[in-house]
């Protein structure tokens, strides 16, 4: 419906504005009624006087007109905006660089592109949500590692404070590494496990995955599969090999620079970060590591999860236990 996003009648109220005018009210009595100008009343009074019979029968003579005006005479002509238009699909380039080779202003090549909707590039089309779901908790384990830079009091982005932070930054002092925050979601329940770490070597993976199959079996989840990306220390790690095999535990690696395929474990580094690392002020990374139990706690056993109906991951572990 073309109607001017500032009117204040929209189709029905100019109808009725008309359809008292007819009925004898004079213009200016029908515009106060209406809270419009005596302007606005003889504007519409006349376009419906001036309308053609199907035109009041199909109403569109309710719809305001458009404001492009009949002639243009500074228009660019057809030849030179074909020109323009090939230079930009031929090239690439942006109005500036258009304009010093085809010898017109940069705000003329901006609107001939802008006309011709080509002053932007297409967007890639997106590829469809490919989402899944194994039917019982351990049919399939995705694991990833984020990390967290360590500090001693709160930054700038806290405080607000950026006087300090170019010296700071220099200081060796303030540079105290990060915490490794290994993590393994199910991909059925979506029970989460994570422990921080000083790093992620291979030992250090190794040791991680035990404990968190230990985790998972106490309460009733028995790992048949394991996904992870193509880091060094899930691939070449032979330790972690011969823990899978001797559980039986298939290991499935992601395509390379496919991210969205371990997307559970993605997302939920994510939520954790969110409402976990930057979702409140703490005074030092200790603070922080030593409120993560707490915060892991609340995820798996009372934060309502979208994707199971508003229900906390626990849940599922239950109900298919009885």
């Amino acid at each position: 419906m073309q109607t001017h996003p500032n009117a204040k009648l929209g189709p029905a109220g100019r109808l009725a504005l008309t359809e008292a005018i007819a009925s004898g009210m004079s213009q200016k009595a029908a515009a106060a009624a209406f809270c419009v100008s005596p302007a606005t009343a003889h504007r519409w009074w006349h376009r419906r006087l001036d309308a053609c019979p199907q035109e009041l029968d199909s109403g569109s003579w309710l719809l305001d007109r458009s404001s492009r005006p009949r002639r243009s005479p500074r228009l660019l002509d057809t030849l030179a905006q074909r020109r323009i238009c090939e230079a930009r699909r031929k090239t690439g380039w942006g109005p500036r660089l258009i304009a010093g080779k085809v010898g017109h202003p940069h705000s003329t090549v901006w609107k001939v592109l802008h006309r011709h909707r080509i002053s932007r590039p297409e967007r890639a089309a997106k590829e469809p949500a490919n989402r899944y779901e194994w039917p019982c908790p351990g049919d399939l384990l995705h694991m990833d590692t984020a990390r967290y830079a360590r500090f001693e009091r709160p930054g700038h982005a806290v405080t607000g404070d950026r006087s300090q932070r170019s010296r700071d930054w220099m200081d060796p002092g303030t540079r105290v590494g990060y915490d490794f925050a290994h993590a393994i979601v199910d991909d059925h329940s979506r029970l989460a496990y994570v422990e921080l770490r000083k790093d992620e070597r291979a030992a250090t993976v190794t040791g991680f995955v035990e404990r968190a199959l230990v985790w998972f079996e106490a309460r009733g989840i028995h790992a048949r599969r394991l996904m992870t990306d193509n880091a060094w220390c899930y691939i070449h790690n032979r330790s972690f090999r011969e823990l899978l095999a001797q559980r039986q535990i298939k290991h499935l690696r992601t395509q390379a620079y496919r991210p969205r395929t371990n997307g559970k474990v993605e997302r939920f580094h994510q939520t954790m970060a969110r409402e976990w690392a930057y979702g409140m002020t703490y005074r030092s990374h200790r603070h922080r590591n030593r409120a993560l139990p707490h915060w892991l706690r609340y995820y798996n056993e009372r934060r309502p999860h979208s994707s199971l109906s508003g229900r906390p991951p626990i849940s599922r572990v239950h109900n298919l236990r009885g």
